[in-house]
């Protein structure tokens, strides 16, 4: 019963952490779609963040399977759209002025 309890505890606080993340990508989806700027981005940073819940879906499928992967495929989606929206708009540097 201890277990149970300190599994769903981790859960509950995994849920949190997820949704406060995923609640940054639709606004910085939303800010880039608007002005069609990508300055201060780094795709470097968001390949990272994209290793990061690939390794965290890995994990939810090899060792703790439960609904909360969910969450980790949706923001995983959420930066890899951002990812796309930095290569859409970045300036490409033959058309950058000197």
């Amino acid at each position: 019963m201890g277990i149970r309890r300190r599994n769903i505890a981790v859960s509950v606080f995994e849920i949190i952490m997820l949704a406060c993340f995923g609640a940054s990508w639709p606004l910085s989806i939303g800010k880039t779609m608007r002005t069609k700027c990508v300055g201060g981005k780094s795709p470097i940073f968001l390949a990272v963040v994209c290793l990061g819940y690939a390794s965290g879906i890995a994990h939810k499928l090899l060792f703790s399977p439960d609904w909360v992967i969910i969450l980790y495929i949706v923001n995983m989606v959420l930066v890899t759209v951002d990812l796309t929206l930095y290569f859409r708009y970045r300036i490409p540097a033959s058309s950058k002025k000197l």
